[in-house]
């Protein structure tokens, strides 16, 4: 592969013309594409083979007028100050707002909340059910507009209005998440090259990667439904990795054109090198992403596979693109005046880098830094054993949204069971008295403790099919209405050893329940498999035992911590207010998978940036702990830039109103925090030097039955070695074209 890679540096670099009016067409296809596409997203969950979704298939059939899976929304009406809604105006007014909602765009009902005992008993408080017959990725444009517009007619009549319900259309994200990043990108990069122009092109490269990826990803929308956080994501780590990705390549560059290697030579050279590493690290993010497909849940799918195609874009761009660019930029890249005099110096070799001195310290102390290190991360994963999932509603929106207004109206009104109302579905098809037996269902839900409310069966034309509405005391992401949830489904035994019939829970709150419960069961399924893909690649990489699970071990202990740094400030809420979290909640259930795949993709980033440079150099004869300090030499200031840049981006999105991006952000900050700089530079060169020569042992017979990747490019090294000894006429490595390695 290094071979390959390096052959494409040298085209790439001598035809960079050409290469980037490639990526300028792709570009103008992708934006033109992306411009003309819907861009629709969804995040419905459904899960086949549940006994939510069981219920949701029983009642289109049965009932299908109750539109089962249509959007749903809640037009929440308040007086104002000193009056009530029964009043005549009020009243009047309210009427004539759901007689406007009946006649809507695709909607198959909106309920009267005075015919339905929809008003709070003070009379202040009051709301509509509205019911669509299509669900919400089919929501029409006109159809959201009609919604919006009954809000601000009630407005203008005096009352206080809010919606609340899936089909409320959430409002475009800040931007200035993406904008922090980049900032504190170019600041990061501008230190660590000394020059504007070295550090320019990461930045540059990376912007047109993440556009690419996101037009394309906007033009999949006209064909599958995309979950409306999967461009965030891709938008997330398309940018982290493809600024980090250019980073090594860049920084591997320059170092080749101090060596004095001439610009094209160097360039492929680097792509041979760290553009290898570029391949590995970026194959391991997307294949750990693209797994999440694996799971069933469609928002998952959609959210990993856009994800994995801005990675794979990232990837791409650095192999193409920038050494095009670099063949722009030529030996002016090595100019910049913008380092201090000390960085300078270590640059000519001159005096020890921080890097190097770390390493040095680590490595006379490896026993009481990987204590160290391991208590930490260990206290810090304390949290993580209390964790709870639940999905996202109303009460996780931004506040001063209209759907947290809605949900917190609901909630003074009625209680906060009302926001998450349970549909239990009696089957008695199989029944003799399907009458009888909804009563008795309906009696026995009655009487469960956290049953706020409950309507009386209604049947379907058949008169084989029930549903009866029950209300929670509690709110729908509380532990009492999960319990309530099971206490209902355990009536289910007994009804039917009774009278014949099943009982089903369904719903929203519901639906939340069992995803939650079913992405729970997943977590550990899903960390083993890329726990064991994480040791099949390092092998590979690395030609080692001990090294491989040394890193998957890492890995473990950073998302563990990282999941007890999430649960502590969105579940337990400290420090909610510095990370502006508005209420403490479960965590959001899909975080803690997509948290695996990401971070175990990005640990290996750093594990294999970091480790072949030490590996490289105990090849070339260095002793184990010489090998690791020197690891530290070449690789250290730039893994350090990396994981500034990736934490800064993560963390902007913490300014993001959406709590499960929310999350994302400050989960991701946090794993790249404590795997960057407690893992990869504290306890992998603490667990190395203790191991010694150990760490890269093999055994002989594995030796011979393992492929050799080359991730660091050695078996190149040794061919241009080999052609630089034979002189001008030696034989070129099966170059491209027939131009010298060297011009001068």
């Amino acid at each position: 592969m290094a071979t390959f890679l390096y052959r494409l540096g040298r085209l790439a670099f001598r035809r960079r013309r050409l290469v980037l009016a490639l990526w300028i067409v792709v570009l103008a296809a992708v934006g033109v594409g992306a411009v003309k596409s819907p861009g629709t997203s969804t995040d419905d969950f459904t899960l086949p083979g549940t006994q939510s979704q069981n219920a949701i298939d029983l009642l289109g059939k049965e009932f299908p007028q109750a539109s089962a899976d249509g959007a749903t929304a809640r037009v929440v009406f308040e007086a104002p100050s000193g009056q009530k809604l029964t009043s005549d105006g009020n009243k009047a007014t309210i009427e004539s707002l759901v007689a406007d909602l009946k006649t809507a765009p695709q909607v198959a009902n909106a309920s009267d909340p005075f015919a339905n005992r929809q008003v709070s008993k003070d009379g202040t408080i009051a709301f509509a059910q509205v019911t669509y017959k299509v669900s919400k990725a089919d929501l029409t444009d006109a159809a959201s507009e009609a919604l919006n517009q009954v809000a601000e007619k009630g407005e203008k009549a005096g009352l206080e209005v809010s919606l609340g319900g899936n089909a409320v259309q959430e409002k475009s994200s800040s931007k200035a998440a993406e904008m922090i990043g980049l900032v504190v990108a170019a600041f990061v990069l501008v230190i660590t090259f000394g020059s504007m122009l070295a550090a320019g092109l990461p930045l540059l490269t990376a912007i047109l990667g993440v556009v690419a990826a996101i037009c394309g990803i906007t033009v999949a929308t006209a064909f599958v439904d995309m979950s409306s956080a999967s461009t965030t994501l891709a938008l997330m780590l398309g940018l982290a990795v493809a600024i980090d990705y250019a980073l090594f390549i860049v920084s591997r560059y320059r170092g080749e054109i101090r060596e004095g290697h001439d610009p094209e030579e160097a360039a492929g050279r680097a792509l041979g090198t760290a553009g290898s590493a570029v391949v590995f690290a970026g194959l391991t993010v997307i294949i750990a992403l693209a797994g999440l497909s694996v799971i069933g849940i469609k928002m998952l799918t959609t959210m990993g596979l856009a994800a994995a195609f801005a990675v794979a874009v990232a990837v791409v761009i650095a192999l193409t693109l920038l050494p095009a660019m670099l063949g722009f930029a030529g030996m002016r890249i090595m100019k910049g005046r913008l380092t201090t005099k000390r960085l300078r110096a270590q640059e000519r070799g001159e005096g020890e880098t921080m890097g190097v001195r770390w390493g040095r310290f680590v490595t006379r102390n490896p026993v009481k830094m990987l204590v160290g290190s391991v208590a930490v991360l260990g206290l810090l994963a304390i949290p993580a054993m209390s964790m709870r999932l639940t999905l996202p509603d109303d009460s996780m929106a931004a506040p001063g949204s209209t759907q947290r207004a809605a949900y917190d109206t609901l909630s003074k009104g009625f209680g906060e069971g009302f926001n998450g109302p349970l549909t239990v579905v009696v089957d008695a098809r199989g029944s003799d008295a399907p009458k009888a037996a909804a009563e008795d269902a309906y009696t026995a839900v009655s009487k469960l403790p956290d049953v706020a409310a409950a309507r009386p069966a209604v049947f379907n034309e058949a008169g084989d099919v029930a549903l009866i509405g029950v209300v929670p005391k509690s709110s729908p992401s509380s532990e009492s209405t999960e319990d309530l949830v099971t206490a209902i489904r355990d009536q289910s035994a007994g009804l039917r050893a009774d009278t014949g019939a099943d009982l089903l829970v369904t719903g929203t709150t519901a639906v939340n329940i069992d995803v939650s419960a079913k992405l729970g069961d997943a977590l550990l399924p899903y960390l083993a498999v890329v726990v064991t893909l994480a040791l099949i690649l390092l092998l590979l990489v690395f030609r080692s035992i001990l090294v491989p699970v040394k890193a998957a071990l890492g890995f473990l202990i950073s998302v563990v911590a990282t999941l007890g740094v999430v649960v502590a400030v969105f579940q337990w809420g400290w420090l909610k207010d510095v990370f502006g979290v508005s209420e403490a909640a479960p965590i959001v259930s899909v975080l803690p998978i997509i948290m695996v795949g990401v971070v175990f993709g990005l640990a290996m980033d750093y594990e294999v940036f970091l480790v072949t440079r030490m590996r490289e150099e105990y090849v070339h004869g260095a002793e184990p702990t010489e090998a690791i300090v020197s690891g530290f030499r070449h690789g250290a200031r730039v893994v350090t830039a990396a994981a500034v840049i990736m934490i800064a981006v993560f963390a902007g999105f913490l300014l993001d109103d959406t709590a499960l991006i929310k999350s994302i952000g400050l989960g991701l900050a946090a794993a790249v925090l404590f795997d960057a700089f407690v893992v990869r530079m504290t306890i992998v060169p603490a667990v190395m030097t203790l191991l010694g020569r150990r760490a890269w042992a093999l055994p002989a017979r594995l030796e011979r039955i393992l492929p050799n990747v080359d991730v660091e490019g050695e078996k190149l090294r040794h061919t241009l070695e080999a052609q630089q000894a034979d002189g001008p006429g030696g034989v070129e490595p099966e170059p491209v074209a027939p131009t010298p390695l060297h011009r001068g």
